[in-house]
């Protein structure tokens, strides 16, 4: 069933041979397999977790280190947005507070003022927070949709195995 969502059209192939061919691009990098796919979720989900400007730069530079979907992890750094953010770097904060045993800054304002005052206090609780959710859910997100996928493969088989047994049972009867 997953597969199916990533399928590519016929009439889409020659036009995406084309650019990669005309750019020298890897094949690879919009290959729609399951390691592919699930290697740029983990990369999007790496990156997009991060604190840091220009998210989708550093998945470009991953590329030719790990080799993925590069538009998915692209799509995937995009789950960090300005909505999302604030309540994602919160959890990441708080989360860092638990892990290094301390207590959190109480009065939370959001100005630049005050962030600027109390950096010092935050940075490190953000990245310990943000280091295990980089590292520790992502991994846990790449091991569930390498599980999914796999399921669903072999649920399609075996519904492909039942169709034919009874096509040649309905056969066999007549």
């Amino acid at each position: 069933m997953i597969r199916k969502v990533f399928k590519k059209k016929p009439s889409e192939k020659g036009k995406i041979d084309a650019f990669l061919e005309k750019y020298n691009l890897p094949k690879a990098y919009l290959s729609v397999n399951r390691r592919m796919v699930t290697r740029g979720v983990a990369v999007g989900l790496f990156w997009g977790l991060i604190p840091m400007p220009m998210q989708m730069l550093a998945v470009m530079a991953t590329t030719p280190f790990l080799r993925f979907n590069v538009p998915i992890a692209i799509s995937m750094v995009w789950l960090s947005n300005p909505f999302t953010m604030p309540p994602m770097y919160y959890l990441e904060y708080l989360t860092g507070n638990l892990i290094l045993g301390k207590e959190g800054i109480e009065d939370i304002e959001l100005t630049v003022e005050w962030f600027s005052a109390n950096i010092g206090d935050i940075f490190i609780p953000l990245y310990v927070g943000t280091a295990f959710y980089s590292v520790i859910v992502t991994g846990a997100i790449y091991f569930l949709l390498n599980w999914l996928w796999i399921r669903s493969v072999h649920s399609e088989k075996k519904e492909r195995k039942d169709e034919r047994a009874k096509k040649i049972s309905k056969n066999n009867d007549k």
